[in-house]
């Protein structure tokens, strides 16, 4: 079951005492809103890169700056209360930025991974990871299934 550490400065401190004991440190981002079998998919790909996977998580206001009017659909504390009863993750915390950049400076992961709609050479934090030596990865199913296509489904129920 995974921690929440909100506190990025206490976070930096368990990785790098985990790295230090020779744990590589696998990293990724998202907002989580309707979790789904893509994200499941995607977090057990990220897992199988390293020792640990520590899951940063859209804040609320990011999310809504992010996806929109009426998103996110479920509030930040219950998405990482779900993420964290996943046995894939060890580490969740919440990112209030536009991009996860200044996290993964902080962090320094050995690895960032980003889901299948990207490419190694689209995913946009690709320069400040290999600016510290990091690599990126690309993880999980085809992109198949999204929370907004859930949404319009419900949605497309009640009407």
């Amino acid at each position: 079951m995974g921690r929440i550490v909100l506190d990025h400065a206490v976070l930096k401190e368990t990785l790098d005492r985990l790295k230090g004991e020779g744990k590589t440190v696998v990293f990724t981002n998202g907002c989580f809103d309707i979790l789904h079998v893509g994200h499941v998919r995607y977090l057990r790909g990220a897992k199988a890169l390293a020792d640990i996977l520590v899951v940063a998580v859209n804040s609320d206001a990011s999310t809504r700056r992010l996806k929109g009017k009426g998103r996110p659909v479920v509030p930040e504390s219950e998405r990482l209360e779900i993420l964290a009863a996943l046995e894939m993750v060890d580490y969740l915390t919440l990112f209030h930025t536009d991009t996860v950049e200044p996290l993964l400076r902080l962090l320094k992961p050995h690895i960032h991974a980003k889901g299948t709609d990207y490419t190694e050479e689209s995913v946009p934090e690709r320069a400040v990871v290999r600016e510290y030596g990091g690599r990126v990865a690309i993880v999980g199913d085809p992109k198949d299934h999204a929370s907004s296509t859930l949404i319009d489904v419900i949605k497309d129920a009640d009407a």
